[in-house]
């Protein structure tokens, strides 16, 4: 039995596979073109994306609509019933359409199809079928190739879903990569979850001003020793004369030099480990846990363009904020 369900499993992807192995073929011949004019469309358009399907193929758009939000692209789910009971007021004109069918025939875009046509909002379809309503009526067609479904019965979408999907998230990294759309442009549009931890910068959780446990090359060991103690970082970051970073004192460095001679004349200068690791303001979050982890430190020193320290971000700061 389980032997038969792998099997099944198997059978399932390799399916699937074949069909994105048909897409990837497509692409890079006759779809090509209008793909890139459908990117373009996009761009050109001074409104949002509406997305809409039924069915499987609406599931897939939904799924589609939030991945062009996220990335930069503005748009909108409109269900094709709801469209000729009101909602085609979601439609204007400066927007661009993207109609999904598989079959391109399915009746409830009927009114959607008609609007744009009547309005000369431009329309952009996915569907399988060139010679179908929605295939014939789009400005653009982007038609999928056949492809054998998974389900052993021919019937329940499977390839033919996993490959609208495939070809929507084209579009949307086509998209994002023409607008230029960074790393802190997408933190834009997730904040929350870990997602949006690793994304957030050293500069937005460091410690900084009254906080930070700043010292001078001349500092001498009881101080050194009195702010590591009150700051709580188990560092002092020193700096030189011109307020640039010189070194930082660790609890590890005075345990290795305690047995120096000079006591308590010993100097900042004396116990620093000089060139200390440190990090830009933009640096992410999740960089930063990397150099810690890597360098088997606690805490990072946060510097500006001028080598000055600004900021510490201390290992516990990185882990409470779940980028771990």
């Amino acid at each position: 039995m389980t032997d038969d369900i792998r099997a099944s499993a198997l059978r399932t992807i390799a399916t699937e596979r074949a069909g994105l192995d048909a897409l990837h073929a497509a692409l890079a011949d006759g779809l090509g073109q209008p793909f890139a004019d459908a990117v373009a469309m996009i761009r050109g358009a001074s409104g949002r994306v509406i997305v809409s399907g039924m069915g499987k193929s609406g599931h897939v758009g939904r799924k589609l609509t939030a991945t062009l939000a996220s990335t930069g692209t503005p748009a909108h789910f409109v269900h094709p019933a709801e469209a000729s009971h009101g909602d085609l007021g979601m439609v204007q004109p400066e927007d661009v359409v993207i109609a999904l069918s598989w079959s391109g025939e399915a009746a409830e875009l009927a009114a959607l199809v008609g609007y744009t046509r009547r309005f000369r909002v431009g329309l952009i379809a996915i569907t399988a079928n060139a010679e179908s309503t929605l295939g014939r009526e789009a400005d653009i067609a982007l038609v999928l190739p056949k492809a054998t479904e998974a389900c052993p019965n021919g019937l329940a979408p499977t390839t033919s879903t996993t490959m609208q999907i495939a070809l929507g998230d084209a579009l949307a990294v086509a998209l994002l990569e023409a607008r230029g759309f960074s790393r802190q442009d997408f933190f834009v549009y997730h904040p929350g979850g870990k997602l949006g931890a690793q994304l957030k910068t050293v500069e937005s959780i460091m410690h900084r001003g009254a906080e930070l446990p700043l010292i001078g090359l001349d500092t001498l060991l009881p101080d050194v020793v009195a702010m590591i103690s009150a700051r709580g970082f188990g560092c002092a970051v020193v700096m030189d004369l011109d307020g640039k970073l010189a070194g930082v004192v660790t609890d590890g460095d005075l345990r290795r030099k305690a047995t120096m001679g000079g006591g308590a004349s010993l100097r900042a200068r004396d116990l620093m480990t000089a060139d200390p690791r440190r990090v830009g303001l933009d640096t992410l979050a999740v960089e930063a846990l990397e150099l810690v982890n890597r360098s088997r430190i606690t805490a990072l020193i946060v510097v500006d363009g001028k080598e000055r320290p600004v900021g510490l971000v201390h290992v516990h700061d990185l882990l409470s904020l779940g980028v771990a």
